[in-house]
């Protein structure tokens, strides 16, 4: 995966962020918020399925022992949160066109990583998950600079390759929505431009249960203007369809269907309670950041 994006992004700058979020995002990093980390005034908040990573202390004992069954009890307090990101990593998010410096993935993986640092430093859990055959190893909840180094270092070897088959895209919400804890936030990284039917459905159920969920697009400069000139072919990188066109003459028609494209994820996600944001690669990613975390906090994460 092209890594050339690093250099762009001041990871300097992020200290001061959490500090500046905490307008922005009141009541998400660094102000009173729902959490499940145990301690004075808790309240009992019901059970989940355990799953790795999860603190052992929070392991309900009687229902091992009892049934078999390992589930964990949640609680909620005023202090952190836990923060999923999963990752696109089918071969469409290796796109990086005539402009911009990197690869769609290298773009998601910096802004998924500056996210994560910022979690984390606000003593916040944090973990990884994958769409698609490409990506790299999925990490459980972890917390602390650790968890920071192992996300970076997946996210460096990551690869986009094959497509999202639906049977995977079912399969992998499903078990986000067994493992997401109520008050946690998920953020999806993808160009939502290949994925199957019925993903926008999928996805936005993870908004329920008071869980935030935000999506963010990541396109590249030649995918939002189609800047060519004259006849050029278009091959589709996750299947086999090739397009001969004049780009002049397509360019609005295929700027409208992209527009509409768009606004039906953005429409549909808003609807269920999640956000959506359009982002390009040619964006500083530290704004795209700052983007997450305001669309959290005016949704009243």
């Amino acid at each position: 995966m092209n890594n050339r994006f690093d250099s762009a992004l001041d990871w300097g700058a992020l200290a001061p962020l959490r500090l500046r979020a905490r307008g922005a995002a009141e009541g998400l990093w660094a102000g009173p918020h729902r959490s499940l980390r145990r301690g004075a005034g808790v309240e009992f908040a019901g059970y989940r399925e355990y799953s790795p990573g999860d603190d052992l202390r929070f392991l309900d004992r009687h229902a091992l022992m009892r049934h078999g069954v390992r589930v964990v009890r949640e609680f909620e307090t005023d202090t952190d949160r836990s923060v999923r990101l999963v990752f696109d990593a089918s071969a469409s998010m290796g796109f990086s066109g005539t402009r911009a410096p990197g690869a769609k993935l290298a773009f998601a993986a910096v802004v998924g990583a500056a996210l994560g640092w910022v979690a984390l430093r606000g003593g916040d859990r944090v973990s990884l998950d994958w769409l698609g055959e490409g990506g790299g190893a999925a990490l459980p909840w972890g917390s602390g600079m650790p968890a920071f180094e192992r996300l970076v270092h997946v996210l460096e070897t990551a690869e986009a390759r094959g497509s999202v088959a639906p049977e995977r895209l079912k399969s992998l919400v499903t078990r986000l929505g067994r493992s997401s804890p109520a008050g946690s936030i998920t953020v999806f990284f993808s160009d939502f431009l290949d994925l199957p039917p019925g993903a926008l459905d999928e996805i936005a159920a993870l908004a329920a249960y008071r869980r935030s969920v935000v999506a963010v697009q990541v396109l590249a400069p030649d995918e939002l203007d189609l800047p060519f000139s004259g006849p050029v072919r278009l091959r589709a990188l996750e299947s086999d369809l090739v397009v001969d066109t004049d780009a002049p003459r397509s360019r609005a028609d295929y700027q409208a269907a992209l527009a509409r494209l768009s606004a039906t994820w953005r429409d549909g996600l808003v609807a269920r309670g999640a956000r959506f944001l359009r982002s390009s690669t040619l964006e500083e990613p530290g704004a795209v950041v700052r983007r997450v975390l305001e669309s959290l906090a005016g949704a009243g994460a």
